[in-house]
């Protein structure tokens, strides 16, 4: 008899548990926002640029999504993003309330790592970028490269951080395969630190993000002439930069081609964001229409306007289909991709 009542009191425990959650999906995402507080990981440090794009669109977010709940930032740097991209997607709670702005590289380093990476861009809901983002090459004003083609003929010191950075492997990919004749200096804890050995004369260029070439020092640098743009990495033509050569132009041989295409497609992606696996699949779609609205808002771009910076709106499902094209590369260029990124 005791066994039964136990029996019984489980199978009613089961049903009200069950009922519990179909009340909740069956909510509506307004009713099920509403009053609720939605936190942002950013898997970059406060301060820098993608926590600038952050904290100005987190209210257009609210604004937009059902039931405007208010909008946290939580900063989560390390490991490139994979830190963030990792907690999004094993351990962050997975009912619309957790979103995450993760790094570019994490779309495709997770394909050609030799480490075990806990991040699958394939697994979690990609709502969109607001950006593009276009690589270039500055240098100081008594470097010896001062246009393009001094690139392939004279030699050129330039500062780098991390390995994986796009700092140290666009230089790499154009030393390899089209001639340049670049010393790459690693190590650099930052940007900063890279444009302070740039005034002292320790190296003579670096390549960087044009929305940081057109803010800050470097704005007021190319203003004064002291350093000149010698090229731009990215899939187009940056207007922002329209008379700097694109680097993809000069890449002839069809394998080459393969390798700069498949390193400079994520910048496509310049600011991606993405909600955990299994978000219920009304939410996703809510999450990813504030995502476009937010990102359409005029008032926002009026703001990024101000501080230098612009808005290139890609959807969930363009974000999608990047990831899709990059995990569909043939693995000869795969192969190539890991050999750059392996130390020597």
């Amino acid at each position: 008899m005791t066994t039964r009542r136990s029996l019984t009191k489980a199978a009613l425990a089961l049903v009200f548990s069950m009922t519990a959650l179909h009340a909740v999906n069956a909510q509506s995402p307004e009713e099920f926002y509403k009053g609720k507080t939605v936190t942002l990981i950013v898997s970059a440090a406060p301060g820098g640029g993608a926590d600038l794009y952050a904290r100005s669109f987190v209210k257009y977010l609210s604004k937009y999504l059902p039931g405007t709940p208010n909008v946290i930032i939580n900063n989560l740097p390390g490991a490139g993003g994979l830190t963030a991209a990792g907690q999004l997607q094993n351990s962050a709670v997975r009912d619309g309330t957790v979103i995450a702005m993760l790094q570019r590289n994490n779309l495709y380093l997770p394909l050609v790592s030799e480490e075990k990476i806990a991040f699958d861009p394939r697994t979690v809901g990609w709502l969109g970028s607001l950006n593009k983002e276009t690589y270039a090459l500055a240098t100081w004003e008594n470097a010896p490269v001062k246009k393009i083609d001094d690139l392939f003929a004279q030699p050129l010191t330039v500062g780098s951080t991390s390995f994986n950075n796009e700092n140290r492997t666009f230089p790499a990919i154009i030393n390899q395969y089209l001639g340049g004749k670049m010393d790459i200096v690693a190590g650099y804890k930052g940007n900063d630190e890279i444009a302070l050995a740039m005034e002292r004369g320790e190296v003579q260029g670096r390549f960087l993000t044009v929305t940081s070439l057109v803010s800050g020092n470097d704005a007021s640098w190319l203003k004064d002439g002291k350093i000149h743009v010698i090229a731009q990495m990215g899939v187009e033509p940056n207007p922002a930069i329209p008379d700097v050569p694109l680097i993809l132009d000069y890449v002839k041989e069809p394998q080459a081609k393969a390798l700069f295409d498949f390193m400079f497609l994520p910048l496509q992606t310049g600011r991606p964001f993405a909600a955990p696996p299994e978000v219920p699949a009304d939410r996703l779609a809510a999450l990813r229409k504030a995502f476009e609205d937010a990102a359409n808002d005029a008032a926002f771009k009026d703001e990024l306007v101000k501080q230098n910076a612009t808005v290139e709106l890609l959807n969930g499902q363009q974000t999608e289909e990047i990831v899709k094209t990059l995990y569909a590369t043939p693995p000869e260029t795969i192969d190539a991709v890991k050999a750059l990124l392996k130390p020597q």
